[in-house]
């Protein structure tokens, strides 16, 4: 895996596109026909026709509460299995593309963990800090799980980040807004291909949501990152040149209700 010095913010990585999504380059996410199911009382059914994600491109996943955001998110996160799939296809430089479905049929759950954590980054709602670890170590997680060296590069982040004061702190010495930057800190300080994130700024008032979205935006595109966010805030993130991707509901008897994306 490419690795940049600790200070380089200023620009791409390694080349990389800056400030917009590469039309031209391989598909990070190449979806279609895929499938997953909740059963339940009501079986809740998430049909992806056809799903495209490129290099550098910000998604945004709009919609109500339940319509399948948070789902989708873990099928492309590597963490949930599809049930059915005609094509699932992952593609990170400078690995060589991964058949997602073939993985999960073959039962290869150690090429999908690997692949999730060198390739991908999750900010999770709640924040998913570990209340135990200082907030430094909390974001040190994943680079000291992949054996990266400690090369300053997680305070020049904290640095972008206006949290490099809080890294010998606990999470709960710091404020919640503080937290949920600690948590995009950790999901990219192991320079990962995509960082996904599930409503990163719900529980913030309009002000630091506004201004940690900015924030979180222009890093990701500085770096050259795949970003895909569930959101049900579409006017925000269309202000930041995000591209949509709608879910659309149909109950189609009492014993079902199909939630199909519309990419």
């Amino acid at each position: 895996m490419n690795k940049a010095p600790a200070a380089a913010f200023s620009g791409p990585k390694d080349g990389a596109p800056a400030r917009e999504s590469d039309p031209g380059g391989a598909p990070v996410f190449l979806t279609r026909n895929v499938r997953k199911v909740w059963p339940g009382e009501t079986d809740f059914v998430l049909t992806i026709p056809e799903l495209v994600a490129r290099p550098a491109e910000k998604m945004a996943l709009v919609g109500f509460s339940g319509c399948g955001k948070s789902t989708l998110l873990d099928l492309l996160a590597l963490i949930l299995r599809p049930d059915e799939a005609g094509c699932f296809m992952f593609h990170a430089d400078p690995d060589p593309p991964l058949d997602v479905i073939g993985c999960w049929q073959d039962n290869d759950l150690n090429r999908l963990a690997l692949t999730r954590m060198q390739r991908i980054g999750y900010v999770l709602q709640t924040g998913g800090l570990l209340p135990f670890l200082s907030v430094g170590d909390n974001i040190r997680l994943s680079r000291q799980a992949l054996g990266l060296a400690d090369d300053g590069y997680v305070e020049a982040l904290a640095e972008r980040l206006g949290i490099r004061p809080h890294l010998k702190k606990f999470p709960s010495q710091i404020s919640v807004g503080e937290r949920q930057r600690v948590a995009i800190a950790r999901a990219m300080a192991h320079e990962p291909a995509v960082v996904m994130a599930d409503e990163p700024t719900a529980s913030l008032d309009p002000f630091n949501a506004e201004r940690i979205m900015r924030l979180f935006t222009d890093l990701v595109e500085d770096r050259g990152v795949t970003l895909i966010v569930a959101t049900h805030e579409w006017d925000r993130v269309r202000e930041l040149g995000f591209r949509r991707v709608r879910f659309e509901l149909d109950r189609e008897t009492d014993r079902s209700v199909h939630s199909r994306v519309i990419g």
